[in-house]
């Protein structure tokens, strides 16, 4: 069984954040509270090329949280953990603290 996964081309690898359902005094929030898609990059491949060869590298690197489509993506399963895996174009953006 893999433990790691190394995409190819263009495409990210994506741990969806879930966000808490109760506060640290034990407070129950709302479902749609905080309803942001994002994720943290785990891991991301080397690029692509263009039409000279050159490789155009992925705009985003391991460790950034990023804003997700509500839709698309592939589900992958790596142990007891669930990634997304996403193409560069389909990932919306960075988000910054």
């Amino acid at each position: 069984m893999a433990k790691r996964l190394l995409p190819t081309l263009n495409r990210v690898l994506v741990e969806k954040l879930v966000p808490p359902s109760k506060t640290n005094a034990g407070i129950l929030l709302p479902e749609k509270s905080s309803k942001l898609n994002s994720g943290k990059v785990v891991a991301v491949g080397p690029g692509t090329r263009d039409k000279e060869g050159k490789t155009i590298p992925v705009a985003f690197k391991e460790g950034d949280t990023v804003l997700l489509p509500d839709y698309g993506g592939h589900q992958v399963k790596l142990g007891e953990k669930e990634y997304h895996l996403y193409r560069d174009e389909d990932i919306l953006g960075t988000l910054l603290d």
